[in-house]
């Protein structure tokens, strides 16, 4: 049976390792690791089946050897952490997307891949028609659009304030940014990981707009698409997770399924 580890017990971490526990995915958890370590006892405390080991540093994580680490915590700790894993020869999913926009990084994990030989993996998240993307990205892009908008509860406030904004002041529909995917992921570090999928799997420029509005219920992105082989135009209405609104249960939900892909399919579904 295949070894997970998680860093990061928030609310996505939590989901994943529970879908663990339940046995939804066939693999064993053995260890979990958050800079807040009451968040790993308590994820530990709630865990039917799986008694993983409740780490407090990098090593401790790896020192049974997982198959596979999930990072569910921070761009901060896609930077310190995954190449050292990915450099140990293992396997590791990762959901701050954001951080992989940062080239230097990027050719960090590159470079540990190649010596650990193992494998990054980034799942879809909260938005649909990466495999699509991703086929033409072969051919190239004349355009690629993000325009999302969220509830005010649902952004990080510290991003807003950084931006000029204050949550309160905000009362109806505010584009609160135009820009660059390298852009929003350092602006909106906390909300705008569609846009670095969005980047990686198109290998184009992507043109973000962020919006802000208290009355909408959901998190709604909207992807456009243009190439010569097709037009593309997908919106996605998410639900917020129901432990942190300020994350889409799918982002959850798209780590699980990917997880399960690793460890079980033996015949592959989509691009």
């Amino acid at each position: 049976m295949s070894k997970v580890a998680i860093i990061g017990c928030g609310a996505i971490g939590s989901t994943i390792a529970k879908a663990i526990d339940s046995g939804l995915v066939k693999a064993e958890l053995i260890a979990i690791y958050d800079i807040v370590i009451e968040k790993c006892v308590d994820l530990s405390r709630s865990m039917m089946r799986m008694k993983p080991l409740i780490c407090t540093d990098l090593e401790c994580l790896l020192i049974n050897k997982p198959d596979i680490v999930v990072e569910a915590a921070s761009q901060e700790a896609v930077k310190s952490h995954v190449p050292y894993i990915l450099e140990k020869g293992v396997d590791t999913v990762v959901l701050s997307v954001g951080a992989l926009l940062d080239p230097q990084v990027m050719e960090r994990i590159r470079e540990a891949s190649v010596k650990g030989r193992s494998r990054l993996f980034v799942p879809s998240g909260a938005v649909c028609g990466i495999d699509g993307l991703k086929a033409l990205s072969i051919v190239g892009f004349k355009k690629v659009k993000l325009i999302t908008r969220k509830n005010v509860k649902s952004v990080d406030e510290k991003s807003l304030l950084n931006l000029g904004y204050k949550p309160s002041d905000i009362t109806d529909s505010t584009v609160v940014f135009k820009g660059s995917a390298e852009e929003a992921v350092v602006k909106l570090p906390f909300n705008i990981n569609v846009a670095a999928t969005l980047k990686l799997a198109t290998d184009s420029e992507v043109e973000v707009e962020f919006i802000v509005d208290p009355k909408t219920p959901r998190t709604v992105h909207e992807l456009i698409a243009e190439s010569e082989a097709s037009r593309i135009r997908v919106i996605v209405e998410n639900v917020p997770h129901p432990d942190n609104p300020k994350t889409s249960y799918l982002a959850a939900l798209s780590a699980i399924s990917l997880l399960k892909r690793l460890i079980e399919e033996r015949v592959v579904i989509g691009t």
